[in-house]
């Protein structure tokens, strides 16, 4: 149906209903608008006062809703970050579905499974959970988000940007629902994911490298980093563009007011020392939440530590279903409601006090298919980091390109400085081995470069940290507290290519390594 044709019916139906003195049917379970970018970072939306992407979509959900401060997901890398979202899980209680390019396990439902079968429309376009394969026990492919909506196309405004036309798709999900059903859509960008097109944040926008106010400590500030950031911004601000028309939909069809709209990215930007890893910039996200029947005294600021297996349970107690008895696994985490219905900013929950992070195995390129197993929690100002393997590559190995690293101008730069005179740190930060234990203020060290581990006067904090950590895996059944961490590493890739990737590659095979430069292979690193 196109949109004019839509809009007509949508006003003869509430003509019809005014004549007859009655009020359109109310529908009284929210809709759900879930918006996830690929591959973004806190704090690179407007709305935190970043003045060189503009994101006026995002600022309207903060500035009408709430603005999170401090939002985490528990895995930066999008398959087992978006399998923490679906279930409500952290990713080491998730099995198979904690490793990037993984075999979804049938045990595991998810939300949008659920809200499906309790009566919500559920759909998705583009990207989903995803990398991976998601079968149920007759072979088929599961609806992890629902029905797919991508039949819609446009004209991209720079070469790697997907010709999806999400608003559009968008529209085409609520013309097939049927009146007064309530909706969950997941819109999945595949932006500001790698690959980009270079300089085009510069050639098409007018934007000025100068204009970025600070770069990360932990890669060189040089013509070709800056350029880089502005072509992640360009693409970032592509997301946030079909956020609008998405918006302005809601608000001509009536439903915005009922629609609880969720803005987030599933872990950090895609450049070294980021995505894939556990510091600050890579689990530590944006997030605004938006509904205008729900949420009590907007425009609020909340500085709680809130995680990404939180968004579930706040989806399913808004819809009115026990997950428990609707065939879900337990969830870890907690409804945000609380936040919602409070008249308070910055502190809401005394007891949100911190967050869990972690990984196993990302992506190709170590011996034996392993991977690098982290812990981690983050509470007030300290990020306390355990490393398990110290012996591997913690972005893998150098010979087979650090291939947990996307390709990049930065990521070219940053092992450029391994040879360069006084620049050597910079690849230390991204790509070297790491100690068991670090330790950072991210208040006074937010680019998690001082590492206080060793340093006496934070051995109380450090132990008290570790303390809590253990504790709380423990709780909760992580493999890793019980010397069954191996497990990880012995769950075979979904994707048969990627396989034995390292022996293959020592073997002299030709192999596709994902989107990597030439200069990425370290061949004097044997």
């Amino acid at each position: 149906m196109k949109r004019r044709t839509f809009m007509k019916t949508l006003s003869a139906a509430t003509l019809s209903w005014a004549m007859a003195g009655c009020r359109p049917p109310k529908q009284q379970k929210p809709n759900i608008l879930f918006c996830i970018a690929d591959d973004a970072s806190y704090p690179h939306m407007g709305a935190y006062g970043c003045k060189w992407i503009k994101t006026p979509a995002f600022d309207r959900v903060a500035k009408e809703g709430i603005l999170f401060t401090n939002a985490y997901t528990p895995n930066a890398k999008c398959a087992p970050s978006r399998a923490s979202i679906l279930t409500g899980r952290n990713s080491w209680q998730l099995e198979q579905a904690a490793n990037h390019w993984c075999y979804f396990p049938e045990k595991f439902k998810t939300y949008a499974e659920v809200l499906s079968e309790s009566g919500y429309f559920v759909g998705y376009t583009a990207k989903g959970w995803a990398p991976g394969v998601a079968l149920d026990r007759d072979g088929q492919k599961r609806p992890l988000t629902g029905t797919a909506f991508d039949d819609r196309k446009t004209m991209p405004p720079a070469e790697h940007i997907n010709t999806n036309d999400y608003a559009e798709n968008f529209k085409d999900f609520l013309n097939a629902r049927k009146r007064n059903i309530p909706f969950c859509f997941w819109y999945g960008s595949t932006e500001p994911h790698r690959a980009y097109e270079y300089a085009a944040g510069v050639k098409k926008t007018g934007k000025k490298i100068s204009e970025i106010d600070r770069v990360f400590e932990f890669w060189p500030d040089n013509e070709k980093v800056r350029t880089d950031l502005l072509d992640y911004a360009f693409e970032i601000e592509w997301f946030d563009q079909h956020l609008i028309k998405m918006l302005e939909t809601l608000e001509e069809t009536g439903e915005l007011d009922n629609t609880l709209v969720v803005v987030t990215a599933d872990n950090g930007m895609p450049f070294p020392r980021v995505k894939g890893q556990v510091y600050e910039a890579s689990n530590h996200l944006p997030l605004a939440i938006m509904w205008k029947n729900g949420i009590k005294h907007p425009g609020r600021v909340v500085e709680n530590f809130v995680s990404f297996i939180d968004f579930a349970p706040t989806f399913l107690e808004l819809a009115g279903v026990d997950h428990q008895a609707a065939g879900m696994q337990p969830i870890q985490g907690k409804s945000l409601t609380d936040i919602f219905r409070s008249a308070k900013e910055n502190i809401v929950d005394p007891q949100r006090d911190h967050v869990l992070i972690g990984k196993e195995r990302h992506d190709i390129g170590r011996p034996n298919d392993e991977g690098y197993p982290i812990r981690g929690i983050v509470k007030g100002v300290f990020l306390y980091i355990h490393n398990f393997e110290i012996s591997r590559w913690p972005a893998c190995n150098p010979e087979t390109g650090y291939l947990n690293v996307d390709g990049s101008p930065t990521k070219t730069e940053c092992i450029l400085s391994r040879i360069r005179p006084g620049q050597r740190k910079y690849w230390e930060w991204s790509f070297g081995k790491r100690p068991q234990e670090e330790l950072y203020d991210i208040k006074k060290d937010p680019d998690c470069v001082k590492n206080l581990a060793e340093n006496e006067a934070y051995a109380g904090i450090k132990k008290q940290l570790k303390d809590q950590l253990f504790t709380e895996l423990k709780q909760q059944g992580d493999p890793r507290m019980f010397g069954n961490g191996h497990i990880f590493d012995e769950y075979l890739y979904s994707d048969i290519r990627h396989r034995g990737f390292y022996e293959k590659f020592k073997r002299g095979e030709k192999l596709d390594a994902g989107w990597v430069n030439e200069s990425d292979f370290e061949k004097d690193f044997e």
